[in-house]
């Protein structure tokens, strides 16, 4: 689960693009990942970026005494953010990986970058039937990162998923159980169908770990239920992510309804926000 990138006024581009550039293709292994970071985190939208980024899903110099691959890790979490569809198939490549974070990036960016054409890799992810034989190094040693490829499932309306996403209401992974719950409430027929779904969620706020709070506020927010809006006003955790949720209610009512101006739940929730500022 990605929660969402919060406004960060002291960061600085202390490279330039140039810079960036060179060091993604150089010899030195630290500055290169860096580099895989660094032109995503800036949003540095070039051909030969995309090109270098590509190139590294495929690096084999920089792999961790576990198997880990660091820059291809960096290099697919930064293809998301770039919006370029070259980067659909050497990401959905990279779901076969036998490191799980990079496969846990690619389902990521994937989403970010909605292309349809992911989905039935992602669902066959889903079903382990991609390098099943490659879990997660720490505990609870997952078979797969299911709540990225959830997530990216609700996200790209894979309604033929939705047999496959229901048992994972019950994962013993709560986050998990809270991915699911957000991809059945985007992949729902209908406001009836969808609400128990995000009932879950507003109920996941009251959780005794602040984690998984957060959790549940970033899911709220990008599924933009506006009757969740003053539990998540009321949820304890910090005002910063309780913003960003509510944030995601406005602008996602704003998509649906297409107004020039702001309905009166809209303005609620802006009030909402006016109150933890």
């Amino acid at each position: 689960m990605m929660l969402p990138d919060s406004p960060d006024t002291a960061a600085e581009p202390f490279l330039s693009p140039e810079e960036a550039i060179s060091n993604l293709q150089g010899d030195d292994l630290g500055l290169r990942i860096y580099a895989a970071w660094w032109l995503g985190r800036f949003r540095v939208k070039r051909p030969e970026v995309v090109s270098g980024l590509i190139a590294a899903l495929k690096d084999s110099d920089d792999r961790t005494p576990n198997g880990g691959y660091p820059l291809r890790r960096n290099a697919a979490r930064s293809l998301g953010k770039l919006e370029d569809l070259q980067a659909v198939k050497p990401l959905i490549d990279s779901l076969s990986s036998t490191d799980f974070y990079v496969r846990e990036a690619a389902a990521q960016s994937l989403e970010m970058l909605g292309s349809k054409d992911s989905m039935s890799p992602l669902l066959s992810l889903l079903r382990n039937e991609i390098a099943s034989d490659y879990p997660a190094p720490e505990p609870p040693n997952l078979s797969q990162p299911y709540d990225a490829i959830l997530e990216a499932l609700g996200t790209l309306g894979a309604t033929e998923a939705i047999d496959d996403i229901v048992p994972f209401l019950e994962h013993p992974v709560e986050r998990i159980q809270f991915s699911a719950a957000r991809a059945l409430y985007q992949l729902a027929s209908g406001p009836d169908a969808a609400q128990p779904y995000a009932e879950r969620l507003i109920e996941a706020l009251q959780n005794d770990s602040l984690q998984l709070r957060r959790v549940a506020l970033a899911d709220l927010g990008v599924i933009g239920y506006l009757p969740a809006a003053q539990p998540i006003a009321n949820t304890l955790a910090e005002n910063s992510l309780k913003l960003i949720s509510l944030r995601g209610l406005v602008e996602g009512n704003l998509q649906e309804a297409n107004l020039p101006t702001l309905d009166p739940d809209s303005v609620q929730v802006m009030e909402l926000m006016d109150q933890l500022l």
